[in-house]
């Protein structure tokens, strides 16, 4: 009769152990003569065939371990020796490392270079077209005055936000660094992710920003377009 169980005991030296099952009252005995595949050890499930030896009760022949993804904990019958799976502790470690590796939340533009410098030159070429084109509602120093002040600004916030962050203090609220980044104060806002490693994992956020640069590059293409 073809079974499945677990081996409860191992005697090496000896060679010779029980196998338990769910149904069954008593172990099975098996020799390691009687044992395909490897060595035997405690809390391997095995398949094997049980016989009847006259007087002796039953024993295991044939036996095998299972696929290992077809293996699992079998429960010991009353009075028998709880099995001590070994290799539990290994899977449990081998999960908490796969945890610990889990890859991190996307950095937004902070986390690819290539892509801010692409937007960075549409930026920049976008400022000189208006400049040219004289399309600025104020004098052009005044603009460029401007957009280095806001630039200046929202680093600082970065940097006040981190410090207060650290010592438990009044944040500035995310939707002040999004509203500097969305008027021109965006390629500030990289560089702090960057230097100062602030606000450069969570993924709200970095979408956020992404948002106001391309919200950014929107108003400056619409009014160059308006003017063509």
């Amino acid at each position: 009769m073809n079974r499945q169980g677990q081996i409860v005991r191992w005697d090496a030296p000896r060679g010779f152990g029980f196998i338990a099952t769910p149904q069954g009252t008593r172990n099975i005995f098996f020799h390691v003569r009687d044992f395909r595949g490897g060595e035997p050890a405690e809390g391997m499930a095995v398949r094997f065939e049980q016989i009847e030896v006259g007087g002796k009760g039953p024993r295991a022949m044939a036996v095998q371990p299972m696929a290992r993804s077809a293996a699992a904990p079998t429960a010991s019958p009353a009075g028998a020796a709880p099995a001590n799976d070994r290799r539990a502790p290994d899977r449990r470690q081998s999960t908490r490392a796969m945890r610990g590796a889990t890859p991190e939340a996307p950095r937004g533009l902070d986390g690819q270079p290539a892509l801010f410098g692409v937007a960075l030159l549409i930026w920049l070429g976008l400022l000189l077209a208006i400049s040219l084109r004289r399309l600025w509602p104020l004098d052009l120093p005044v603009v460029f005055i401007g957009l280095v002040l806001v630039n200046i600004a929202t680093f600082f916030s970065y940097a006040f936000d981190k410090s207060a962050a650290e010592l438990g203090r009044w944040r500035t609220p995310e939707s002040t660094l999004h509203a500097l980044a969305a008027v021109g104060g965006w390629p500030a806002a990289w560089l702090a992710q960057r230097v100062l490693r602030h606000k450069s994992r969570k993924r709200e956020f970095l979408t956020a920003y992404v948002v106001t640069v391309v919200l950014n590059l929107g108003a400056l293409s619409l009014l160059l377009w308006r003017s063509m």
